[in-house]
């Protein structure tokens, strides 16, 4: 993401009026303008500048847990190779070898090795990046070694969430998250165990689904279920400054969780409080991640960009392990009743995205229930024009 103004970085190919509607004030804004949706140029910009420009979550610490580990993810235009070292420390380099820019690894793909080889010609590299060997140039006085290591990028682990910076120049993640880090501590992310996983294809612009997950205004219209456990106008945001927009919501009364039934078949998570134990927590870190904090599992949503109209999300449901340990334990009760949700979600989402690729298709205003979508549209819209992406907060009712 952009995390400072800077000459360098050029606005989005967008109207600036347009944009200017978006940052009024709320009650008196709208949508971003339609281009920001459809236009492959926006895309591309985005790509580059929001998905390539700053820290961007590309996977989860337990996909890397032992040394040799590695895994190649993209991140904006380009991709990364996340490596587990000899040291335990998670490092990421630029998926590109020094030698002919073969990558040293599909996107998607994961090997185990105790170094790093580029399948194309065999230079190989230290797990912490430096290079070994590259055939036909062993004792050659004009090539120094030392000055073809791989190009190492910026990496951290936070939470369980692995988060790269493509830039290589973003402030450091934590401070660009603020008091999140206090909010989602008691859930323990980094203890939980994935027991689910689904991934989906959406012909959406990764905005509209991002946009979808900040309002409950539309839940009793197309979520009969989520509304059966979990009041729709419940909860508040959250008044933090940071790169995140988030809030919280109600279980009703004689619900455990969010399940078909309201009942949970895990443990409750051991660090939650009496009213945690009532609440879901729902945060966005910009610009690809959704973390849904429940009182017995987190489900993570990661948004992988692939088009302007089309995104790939992979979704998570993370356990205690005393949960995995119960006879029988099924995670289903949690998995079904989001997959359900999801794929309402999914459905409303590619009905926007084509009601938005007709040529009359314009920015609506936002309703007074869609404030936290205020605060992502309006973090977008400094973004696009070279801004700081930070949100200031705001304490409002949401739903």
């Amino acid at each position: 993401m952009i995390s400072q103004s800077s000459p360098s970085v050029p606005p989005a190919p967008l109207d600036p009026a347009g944009l200017a509607e978006s940052l009024r004030p709320f009650g008196q804004s709208r949508m971003l303008p339609r281009a920001a949706y459809v236009d492959p140029a926006v895309f591309e910009w985005e790509q580059r500048h929001f998905f390539g420009g700053g820290w961007v979550c590309v996977g989860r610490s337990d996909q890397l847990p032992d040394p040799g580990d590695q895994r190649a993810e993209t991140v904006g235009i380009g991709s990364v190779l996340l490596v587990r070292g000899d040291d335990g420390v998670l490092r990421a380099f630029a998926n590109t070898c020094r030698h002919r820019g073969h990558e040293l690894l599909p996107c998607g793909a994961t090997t185990q090795q105790k170094a790093i080889i580029c399948p194309y010609h065999s230079w190989t590299y230290s797990l912490s990046g430096g290079l070994r060997a590259a055939a036909g140039f062993k004792n050659r006085p004009d090539f120094v070694t030392a000055q073809w290591g791989l190009v190492e990028l910026p990496a951290t682990e936070w939470h369980g969430l692995v988060f790269v910076d493509g830039s290589g120049t973003a402030a450091p993640l934590a401070d660009s998250l603020g008091t999140l880090a206090e909010l989602i501590a008691p859930h323990e992310m980094n203890r939980l165990v994935v027991a689910g996983q689904h991934d989906y294809d959406a012909s959406a612009n990764w905005k509209i689904l991002s946009e979808n997950y900040h309002e409950c205004y539309h839940c009793p219209t197309i979520h009969p279920e989520l509304c059966r456990v979990s009041p729709p106008k419940s909860g508040e945001n959250y008044a933090a400054a940071g790169t995140w927009v988030g809030g919280w919501m109600d279980l009703r009364d004689g619900m455990a969780t969010m399940s078909l039934d309201g009942r949970s078949h895990g443990a409750p998570l051991r660090g939650l409080d009496g009213t945690g134990l009532r609440t879901v927590i729902y945060a966005h870190i910009f610009p690809n991640v959704l973390v849904s904090l429940h009182p017995d599992y987190v489900m993570v949503h990661r948004l992988v960009p692939l088009a302007a109209d089309r995104t790939r999300i992979e979704c998570t449901w993370s356990f205690a392990p005393e949960s995995l340990q119960q006879p029988g334990f099924d995670p289903g009760y949690a998995v079904e009743f989001w997959d359900i949700t999801n794929r309402q979600d999914w459905r409303a989402c590619e009905s926007v995205q084509r009601g938005l690729s007709s040529p009359h298709g314009s920015p609506g205003p936002l309703s007074p229930d869609e404030d936290a979508v205020y605060q992502f549209v309006t973090m977008v819209a400094r973004g696009y024009l070279g801004q700081p992406v930070w949100n200031p907060g705001a304490a409002a009712r949401i739903g």
